[in-house]
């Protein structure tokens, strides 16, 4: 076996049905006696609900969380974190809500307690990315880490099918790139294919029966395998364009994630030879690119960038980004195969690898 070097990140993990009622319990086991709840304007009222549960353990909501994590939008938030004498974070929601949470704690070093109600799994990361003047950067720390991280089922109960799946596809993603971006080593090899497999079995059956507990369960499990994944491991050329097609041209997170993870695979396929079987193994097909394409397209997700609202003049630009600060990727990064690969995802054509 090969020498390799395995980072386990630290923290506590609470998973089940009806976890969130252990949410007063950890906010005193953190010695936290003032969080502020956040969240988006979408899911204020799930926020306001933990914000009663703590009654007087909160320094109340903040309900502007956003995708991307504008600077501007984390100023705004801390004006109120600093105005209500917080000494803490609960952030529940997706990853916008994760994101603000993380922004906060970078400038105050503050703990966090996550809820999450997606499968993104920004949770489980010390990563960040923050957006500023069209341009979007990570960074990455343990800082960041969340202290906290309460997986209730019951909150995924209500994510929409549609959603489910393009949050579901953006798990994967992380799974993917731990198998051959940096830090490899058969520890996260082992958690991504068992995620990756996961998910590639729940989410069809989310796509037909959104209310199915076992498919959700299953789903949460997977999200958090590859939520660990990308906190632990590496990214490459996927998270490169997702970063680019977001923060430069403001397309939403996770549907942009559904759409070029296929052509991603395929455009590194010939690069990858012994993390593509473990992949095909993990989805069941020869074909993983065509195999994803196909559960996303099933699952009523948008399968091009043009359906996102991106304009075929900025395909050109989009590339030039791209090859500005590259991320380390295991097939050389060449402008116009990353052209010709962003042209396939805005037209919507199936991958195959």
């Amino acid at each position: 076996m090969d020498k390799f070097v395995y980072t386990g990140l630290s923290a506590r993990v609470i998973f089940g049905r009806g976890t969130a009622s252990a949410l007063l319990d950890e906010v005193r086991a953190l010695g936290l006696k003032r969080p502020l709840v956040l969240t988006t304007p979408q899911q204020a009222q799930q926020g306001e609900e933990l914000v009663s549960q703590l009654g007087a353990n909160s320094a109340g909501i903040f309900t502007g969380a956003t995708m991307h994590t504008p600077v501007t939008v984390t100023e705004e938030a801390l004006a109120v974190y600093n105005g209500n004498n917080a000494d803490g974070v609960v952030a529940i929601g997706g990853g916008s809500t994760i994101g603000l949470g993380k922004a906060i704690a970078l400038r105050t070093d503050c703990p966090q307690i996550v809820l999450p109600t997606t499968y993104a799994g920004s949770e489980m990361t010390p990563i960040i990315g923050q957006t500023e003047n069209g341009i979007k950067t990570t960074q990455r720390t343990l800082d960041l880490l969340p202290e906290t991280v309460i997986y209730d089922v019951n909150y995924t109960m209500t994510l929409p099918a549609t959603m489910s799946v393009t949050s579901g596809m953006n798990a994967i993603a992380h799974a993917v790139e731990a198998m051959y971006a940096g830090d490899v080593n058969p520890v996260l090899s082992l958690m991504a294919e068992e995620g990756m497999k996961a998910l590639v079995e729940a989410l069809p059956i989310i796509s037909r029966a959104p209310d199915d507990p076992k498919a959700r369960e299953r789903a949460a499990y997977g999200a958090w395998l590859c939520a660990i994944c990308l906190g632990s491991g590496g990214i490459a050329f996927h998270h490169k364009l997702c970063h680019v097609l977001g923060g430069s041209f403001d397309l939403p997170h996770a549907e942009t994630h559904t759409i070029i993870l296929p052509h991603a695979i395929a455009f590194n396929a010939p690069s990858i030879k012994e993390p593509l079987a473990i992949m095909k193994r993990a989805v069941g097909s020869d074909d993983v690119a065509g195999t994803l394409y196909d559960i996303a397209k099933e699952g009523g997700a948008p399968m091009s960038l043009a359906e996102l609202g991106m304009g075929e003049e900025a395909i050109s630009r989009a590339a030039d980004i791209a090859m500005q600060k590259p991320y380390p990727n295991p097939r050389k990064l060449e402008r116009d195969a990353i052209e010709a690969t962003i042209r396939a995802a805005w037209e919507g054509a199936r991958p195959t690898s």
